[in-house]
C-alpha cells in the first residue's frame, strides 16, 4: 500500500510539473521566471517575494499576501492592473508615487546641491561601493514613498546597471512591491574633442543636438535616434526620457533654444513625434501591448504650453525671467508641436506619456480664471486646455523646485513658485493638484502632499479627495506597468556594457552628426578642402567664470579641437605664414542671463539685454516699459533695459576670426561655429573664406565636412538676424519674424537655408518646411 500511494505522489508530482509553464534560473539574489507564452518575471531571492502559480503560469506575490491580485496579474490589461493597485494604496503611498526625486549622482557627491552620504560618511570614507544606496535614497524610496528617481551622471553603464538592481532590490520588498521608475534628462550629446572610430564602442552613442536633428530636416533621423537611445536607457535602468523638449523657440535670446528643434511649429511637431515614436515604441518579442514593452521609455514632453516666449529673452528658471509674453498675440501657435506632434504619434503607443509645464507665468492667457500665476498653478492651462480641450490623460509633472520659496531673484537653484510666491508649501501643492497636476519635480518629501490631501479634504471631501489622488496614482502607475517594470525590472550588466554605446549606436549617433552640419558660405568653392596640406589652427581662450550653480571655473587657453585628429588630415603649423588655410573654432556668442545684481545694487532695475553679437551692444531700441513684471523681491514692476550695455563673455572668438584673417594676407579661412542661439554673423563673415555651423558635433565630424568626406545637407532650423535692432523689433511670441543676414556672396542666412557643393540647398524638405511656418 505504502508503495503505491509513493507511486501515485510522483504520478501528481509529474503530471504537476507537466501543467507547469515555467521555469526559473538564478543568478545570484536575482530570480529569472521565463513563462512560456508569458512575460519573463525578475525577482529577488532576499525581498520575501514568491511566485505563485495560477493555470500553469508564474506570478510574483508582490504584496505577499499569498494570493494574486489583479495589479499582479500580468494577463490583464493594463488600467486594470492600476486602477486594482491604486485603489490598494494608503493616501501616504500615493502621496510618494507623486513625489520625483531630486537629481542623484551615482555614485553621490559629498558637497553641493546634490550631496549624499553613505552610512553618515562621505562616499570616499564609507567603504561603500559605486552602486550602493546612499542615506538620502534609501530614506526617501522607503519612508516618503518615492518611485520615481532623477539620474543624473553615472561611473559607468556597469555601475548604473547594478545600482538599479540595488534600487529595485530595495523597493521589492515593501509595502506593495512597486518598482522605481527611473530617469534622465538627455544623456547622448556630443564631446567635441572625442575621436569616432568606425567599429568601435564608447561610453553611449553620441548624437547632435536637438537643434542638430533639427537640422537635418528629417524626422526619420530622430526617430532612429530615439529608437537607439532607448534601448540604451533601458539597459541603464531608465524607463523615462525627460525630454523631448520641443517649445517653439520664438525668441532667438533664450538660452534653452539649443534643446528646441528650432522655430518652425511644424518642424518641431514632426520632430517631437519622430523622438517620441522612437522612444516609445517596442517591437517584436520586446512588446507587451500596444507598443510599449522592455525596450520602451515613457517620454515626458516639454515644456507645456510653450517656454520660448520669455520677455527679452530671460528664462523662468530665474525670478527675473518668470513672464512669458505674447505682443503677437500668438499663443496657440506654441501649442503646434504638442497637439499636432507629441499627441499625434504614428506608434501605437499614440502619445506622450508625460507632459511637463514650463515654470513661466504666460502673461493674461489665462481666458477663464484670469490668473497669472506660473503654468504648473494654472487650472486653465492645466486642465482646460490640456486635459479637456486635447483631450490628455497622461501624467502631468512640475518642472523642479516649482513649489520652492524663492530666496533670490537670480539665482537657479532658488524656488520658482511664480505667482505664487506668497502662499504656504502646502498652499501650492493644493493649487497645483487642483490644477490637474499628478507629479512634484524635484521633491523627496511627501508632507507637503500630505497636507495638501487634507485640505482638500476640507474642501472637497474624503471620498472626492481619496478619488482625486487615486486618478493621478492610475496615471503614474501605468508608467510602470507599460514598461514591464513590474514584471522584471532587473538588469543583467555585463548585456548592458555590450549595449550601452555598441558600435552601431556610435555609427548611427555619428552619422547623424554629419547630416546636421549646416554649409552656410563657400566663397570660390574653397571646401572641401585637400587632405595633406598645411593647416593653422589658433588656440581659443576662454575668461574665468561661473556655471549656471555658480560655480567658478578658471580662464583657459587651448586648442579647441582635438589636434591629434587634426593631425590625421592635415600637416599643422603654428605659423601662419607656412599655413595653406587656417581651422578656426568658434562658439556662437555667450552672453549674460539679462539680469545683473550690480545694476540692481547701483540704483538701476537690474535688467540688462540679451545679446547675440560679440561686441557690446547699447539697447537702444528696446522697450521703454516691459510688458509684465512684479515679484516680491522687486520694488519696481518695470523690467525695461532701454539704453543698456551688454558684454558677452567670449568677444575673443570674434578676435580670433579678424585677427586669424590678417595673419592669412589673403589665404582661405575656414570658421567652424557652433551654436547654441542665434547669431550676428555681420560682425565677421566678410573675413571668413567660408563658414560651417553645427549644434554639437564631435570635431572630428566637422574635419569631415570641410574634407569632402560628406557632402553637406543641412539646413538652418532658426533664423540670423542682421543686427541686434532686429532682434528688438522681432515679437518673442512670433518665430521666423526677424530680418536676416546677407552675406557677402547673397545668400540669405533664413530659416531653411543651406549649402552643398553644388550651391542653395532646394529640395523636397525646403518646400514642406518654409519660414512662413504654415502647416506644411
Amino acid at each position: 500500500m505504502k508503495k503505491s500511494y509513493l507511486l501515485l505522489f510522483a504520478l501528481l508530482q509529474t503530471y504537476a510539473y507537466a501543467q507547469t509553464k515555467w521555469t526559473e534560473t538564478r543568478n545570484g539574489e536575482i530570480a529569472t521566471v521565463a513563462n512560456k507564452g508569458g512575460q519573463t518575471l525578475g525577482y529577488t531571492t532576499t525581498s520575501g517575494v514568491k511566485i505563485l502559480t495560477i493555470d500553469g503560469y508564474a506570478f510574483k506575490d508582490l504584496n505577499k499576501n499569498g494570493k494574486l491580485d489583479k495589479y499582479e496579474d500580468w494577463r490583464l490589461p493594463v488600467d486594470v492592473r492600476a486602477k486594482d493597485l491604486a485603489s490598494k494604496l494608503s493616501v501616504e503611498q500615493i502621496a510618494g508615487l507623486m513625489l520625483y526625486s531630486r537629481h542623484q549622482m551615482i555614485p553621490t557627491i559629498p558637497v553641493g546641491p546634490f550631496a549624499g552620504t553613505y552610512n553618515g560618511k562621505p562616499f570616499t570614507e564609507s567603504g561603500a561601493t559605486p552602486y550602493d544606496l546612499s542615506d538620502q535614497q534609501k530614506k526617501f524610496l522607503k519612508e516618503d514613498n518615492v518611485r520615481h528617481v532623477l539620474i543624473t551622471s553615472v561611473q559607468s553603464p556597469e555601475v548604473a546597471a547594478k545600482w538599479s538592481n540595488n534600487v529595485q532590490a530595495f523597493v521589492e520588498g515593501i509595502g506593495f512591491g512597486i518598482p522605481a521608475n527611473n530617469s534622465s534628462d538627455p544623456r547622448n550629446g556630443t564631446i567635441a574633442t572625442a575621436e569616432y572610430n568606425g567599429g568601435a564602442g564608447g561610453a553611449i552613442s553620441m548624437w547632435p543636438g536637438s537643434l542638430g536633428l533639427a537640422a537635418t530636416f528629417d524626422p526619420s533621423v530622430t526617430q532612429n535616434f530615439g529608437h537607439v537611445a532607448a534601448q540604451e536607457y533601458r539597459a541603464l535602468g531608465i524607463a523615462t526620457a525627460l525630454s523631448p523638449q520641443v517649445d517653439m523657440a520664438s525668441d532667438p535670446r533664450w538660452n534653452r533654444v539649443s534643446g528646441t528643434f528650432g522655430e518652425n511649429p511644424w518642424l518641431a511637431a514632426d520632430m517631437a513625434r519622430a523622438y517620441i515614436d522612437g522612444f516609445q515604441t517596442s517591437t517584436g518579442d520586446k512588446e507587451i501591448k500596444d507598443g510599449w514593452g522592455y525596450s520602451s521609455v515613457n517620454a515626458m514632453v516639454k515644456h507645456w504650453p510653450g517656454g520660448g516666449a520669455g520677455e527679452g529673452g530671460r528664462d523662468a528658471h530665474y525670478g527675473f525671467g518668470k513672464y512669458a509674453v505674447y505682443p503677437g498675440n500668438n499663443f496657440n501657435q506654441h501649442l503646434i508641436p504638442f497637439t499636432d506632434g507629441a499627441f499625434k504619434l504614428n506608434g501605437k503607443t499614440s502619445m506622450a506619456a508625460a507632459v511637463m509645464p514650463y515654470y513661466t507665468i504666460s502673461f493674461n492667457q489665462d481666458k477663464k480664471n484670469h490668473e497669472n500665476v506660473a503654468n504648473n498653478y494654472n487650472k486653465y492651462i492645466i486642465t482646460d486646455l490640456l486635459r479637456n480641450k486635447y483631450h490628455y490623460d497622461g501624467v502631468v509633472c512640475t518642472d523642479w523646485l516649482v513649489t520652492g520659496d524663492e530666496t533670490v531673484i537670480n539665482s537657479f537653484l532658488s524656488g520658482k513658485s511664480w505667482g505664487m510666491e506668497k502662499a504656504t508649501l502646502a498652499e501650492r501643492h493644493y493649487k497645483i493638484l487642483m490644477a490637474g497636476v499628478d507629479q512634484f519635480g524635484g521633491n523627496n518629501d511627501m508632507a507637503p502632499v500630505l497636507e495638501a490631501y487634507k485640505m482638500g479634504v476640507k474642501e472637497h471631501g474624503e471620498k472626492w479627495m481619496r478619488e482625486r489622488f487615486e486618478q493621478s496614482a492610475v496615471r503614474l502607475l501605468r508608467g510602470s506597468f507599460r514598461t514591464g517594470l513590474f514584471e522584471n525590472p532587473y538588469l543583467d550588466p555585463e548585456k548592458t556594457k555590450a549595449t550601452v554605446g555598441k558600435p552601431e549606436f556610435m555609427d548611427a549617433g555619428y552619422q547623424a552628426q554629419l547630416k546636421s552640419i549646416v554649409m552656410l558660405k563657400n566663397k570660390g568653392n574653397v571646401l572641401p578642402l585637400q587632405t595633406g596640406k598645411t593647416v593653422y589652427v589658433p588656440k581659443k581662450f576662454t575668461p574665468a567664470g561661473k556655471n549656471f550653480l555658480g560655480i567658478p571655473y578658471p580662464e583657459k587657453l587651448e586648442y579647441p579641437v582635438n589636434m591629434d585628429i587634426v593631425k590625421k588630415y592635415f600637416k599643422v603649423t603654428d605659423n601662419p605664414d607656412e599655413a595653406d588655410y587656417a581651422l578656426v573654432f568658434i562658439s556662437s556668442p555667450i552672453g549674460h542671463v539679462g539680469y545683473s545684481e550690480d545694476d540692481a545694487k547701483s540704483g538701476g532695475n537690474g535688467y540688462l539685454p540679451i545679446s547675440l553679437q560679440y561686441q557690446p551692444y547699447i539697447a537702444t531700441d528696446a522697450r521703454a516699459t516691459s510688458i509684465a513684471g512684479g515679484d516680491p523681491l522687486e520694488k519696481t514692476t518695470n523690467r525695461s533695459y532701454k539704453g543698456k550695455t551688454e558684454h558677452t563673455t567670449n568677444v575673443t572668438d570674434l578676435a580670433m576670426v579678424n585677427d586669424t584673417y590678417a595673419k592669412m594676407k589673403g589665404k582661405p579661412v575656414i570658421v567652424s561655429v557652433n551654436i547654441n542661439n542665434p547669431m550676428v554673423f555681420g560682425e565677421f563673415e566678410t573675413n571668413a573664406t567660408a563658414i560651417i555651423a553645427d549644434f554639437g558635433v564631435q570635431g572630428q565630424a566637422s574635419l569631415d565636412i570641410m574634407t569632402g568626406k560628406v557632402e553637406p545637407s543641412a539646413l538652418l532650423p532658426l533664423q540670423m538676424p542682421v543686427d541686434m535692432q532686429a532682434v528688438e523689433k522681432q515679437f518673442e511670441d512670433v518665430p521666423l519674424d526677424m530680418k536676416c543676414y546677407t552675406d557677402s556672396e547673397g545668400h540669405v542666412y533664413d530659416f531653411g537655408y543651406g549649402l552643398n557643393w553644388k550651391g542653395v540647398i532646394k529640395d523636397a524638405r525646403t518646400i514642406k518646411y518654409t519660414k512662413t511656418g504654415v502647416r506644411p
